[in-house]
Formats: structure tokens, sequence, C-alpha cells
């Protein structure tokens, strides 16, 4: 019966990833309304408290999104295009100068070692034309934005995704009870435990992650606008934005804020203050921010998070990366659940299933 059941789910998780594959280039407005709804449900729900039907608070919520959203592309696009506009005019004028600060070092580390290798990476880098670096930075990005930015029009996010959000946002507690009505009777304790423990480990990390990146987007791109770095405020909104991957964004924003720094200023302190504002920002987020808003013990290793975005966005583009999350929680919540109980388990034990207080001290000893 056992291996019945187990052929079972193999079964259901292969026709899942099958479905997710084929359709995952149609899924991702469907996916952002459901990851909204699971975000904004804690809210529908204060609403309700407040005496507001559950329709009308989910009606008021959708509202919300989709004008924060308008609102922020408003306010937003003018300005990262006129600093895309100006990445375009300066780009080459830095790629010259980064490019003779290379060569410098490589002429200084040839002068010590006197090492061939070192002399014929100086050269291949003195021959890079900026065609060929902006040709593959532009293939690169073409290969992230490929996995499923086609199909991200405007149409399916500005239209599709509202309409889910408000539907899941209106039946959100008619569905958990539905699903949960499903449940095998004998097994429902230790189910609703097990998500119970997935939904603490995601509200804690979606939730809390999305206020660290909004904080860290407004301080970089602060910080570095007042510094007068060019492009600062770009630099500093899409550190913010990728530092849900952890330490991923910190270390993309400072290779790209010290190289643009190293190009604009002749004096090395500037370059210092611009290295500083990201070890101020690390060292406020790892002591201070990310324990206050995320927690500490959410069961979420950075390194599995770092493997399942990595993983996630490779196999089904952008809708991977957005489930990534939840299914290395899954992962992890059902790891630890298999874990505790193998560990009860004869094999682990040496001894009969479930044993008496007597053979635990043993254990202990």
């Amino acid at each position: 019966m056992s291996d019945t059941r187990t052929k079972y789910w193999l079964a259901a998780f292969a026709v899942f990833f099958a479905i997710l594959w084929l359709l995952n280039e149609i899924l991702f407005p469907f996916i952002a309304g459901i990851a909204l709804a699971y975000l904004l449900d804690p809210v529908a729900d204060l609403l309700e408290r407040w005496k507001f039907s559950r329709w009308l608070a989910a009606g008021l919520l959708t509202f919300l999104m989709v004008l924060t959203v308008i609102a922020a592309f408003l306010l937003l696009i003018p300005l990262l295009q006129s600093q895309i506009s100006e990445i375009a005019l300066k780009a080459p004028k830095y790629f010259d100068i980064i490019q003779g600060h290379i060569q410098e070092l490589f002429s200084i580390l040839q002068a010590q070692f006197a090492d061939s290798n070192v002399g014929s990476l100086k050269d291949k880098i003195a021959n890079l034309d900026q065609p060929d670096l902006f040709g593959w930075v532009g293939s690169f990005l073409k290969g992230v934005w490929g996995g499923g930015i086609a199909l991200l029009n405007i149409f399916s996010l500005m239209i599709i995704t509202p309409i889910v959000l408000f539907y899941l946002l209106r039946d959100w507690d008619l569905i958990v009870k539905s699903v949960d009505s499903w449940l095998p009777r004998h097994h429902q304790n230790v189910i609703q435990k097990q998500v119970r423990e997935i939904d603490e480990v995601l509200s804690a990390f979606v939730r809390g992650q999305f206020l660290v990146c909004v904080l860290l987007g407004l301080f970089y791109a602060t910080s570095l606008t007042l510094v007068s770095l060019d492009f600062g405020f770009i630099v500093g909104f899409f550190t913010g934005l990728l530092s849900f991957i952890p330490y991923f964004g910190m270390l993309i924003g400072l290779i790209v804020a010290i190289s643009i720094a190293t190009a604009q200023f002749a004096e090395w302190q500037t370059v210092g203050i611009v290295a500083g504002i990201f070890v101020l920002g690390q060292f406020v987020e790892g002591n201070f921010v990310t324990p206050k808003l995320v927690g500490e013990k959410i069961g979420l290793h950075p390194v599995w998070v770092i493997l399942s975005l990595l993983a996630g966005g490779s196999l089904f583009g952008f809708t991977g990366i957005l489930l990534a999350i939840p299914t290395a929680a899954v992962i992890g919540v059902l790891g630890r659940f298999g874990i505790s109980h193998y560990k009860n388990t004869r094999a682990f034990t040496g001894l009969k299933e479930n044993p008496s207080e007597e053979q635990e001290d043993r254990l202990k000893e």
C-alpha cells in the first residue's frame, strides 16, 4: 500500500513539473497574482476585522496595488530612461578608462611575477573591443530575460494579474477550507502542521525580504546619488532589487559601482567612499535589518536560497524564479519532517519503533 501511495505522489509531481515546463511562458501573470494574494491575505484579514466585507477588501487592495504599480512606473521610468540614455553616451568612454586601469594593473603584476600567462591575459584585455563586450553582455541579458519575458507583456501583467489577485483574495479562505476538506482524515493533523510551518517560513522570508530589498534599494540609490556617482540611482535601485538573492545583489552592485567610480573620479578617496557605502549597507542589513524583518531561524539557508533561485530561473525562467522560494521552503520543511521521523525509526535508533523512556535515556547516554 505504501509503495502504491509513493507511486501516486511521484506521478503527481511528474505531471506538475511537466505542466510547469510546457506552460511556463504563460503562467507568469497567474503565479504573480497568486504570490501577491498570498502576500496581501493578512491585510485583507485585517480589513475584515475592521468590518470591511471580503469582496470590498479584495477590491480595495487590488485597486491600491494597481495604483502603486502605475505610480511607480510614472515616477521611475523617466528617471531610469534618462540614466539609461546617459549610460549609452558615457559607456564607451568609461570602457576605455577601465580597460586602461586593468592594463596598468596587469603590467604591475607582470613586472612582479614575470609570468607569461599574465602577459597573455593583458594582451587579450587590450584587444577586447567594446562591441565584443557589449555583445556578450547583451547576449547574457537576453538569455536571462528570455526565460519568460517574451510573454511578460503589459496586457498580461496589467490585466490578468489584477483579476487573479482580486478573485484569489476574495476566495482565499474558501479555497483553504476546500483544500483542507480533501486531506486524508488520519493524516490531517500532520499535514496541517507541515503546511503551517511552510507558511511561517514563507511569510517570514518573502514578506521580510521584500521589505529588506525596498530599504536597501532606497539606501543605495540615495547614498550613491549623494556622492554624485554617475548612474548612482539606477545602480542602487537594482542593487536593492537583486538583494532578494543573498549577497548577490550587494556583490554585483559593488562591482558595478566601483568600476564606474574608478572611471569617473580621479581621487581614490571617493572610490573608497563608494565602497564604504556598500560595506555599511551590508553591515546594517546583516546585523539589524534582516534579523529584525526576516528572522534568523526561518529554515532557509542563504546557499539553499541561491541554489533554488538559480535552478528555478535556469529551468523555468521568471516563472521558476517566482516558484523557487516556495519550493525551497516545502522541500526544507518536508526534509526536516523526514529527518525527525527517521530519528524515531529502528534504522536510526537500533531499537524498536517508538522507543520507551528507558530506551531514550540509553540513547542520550
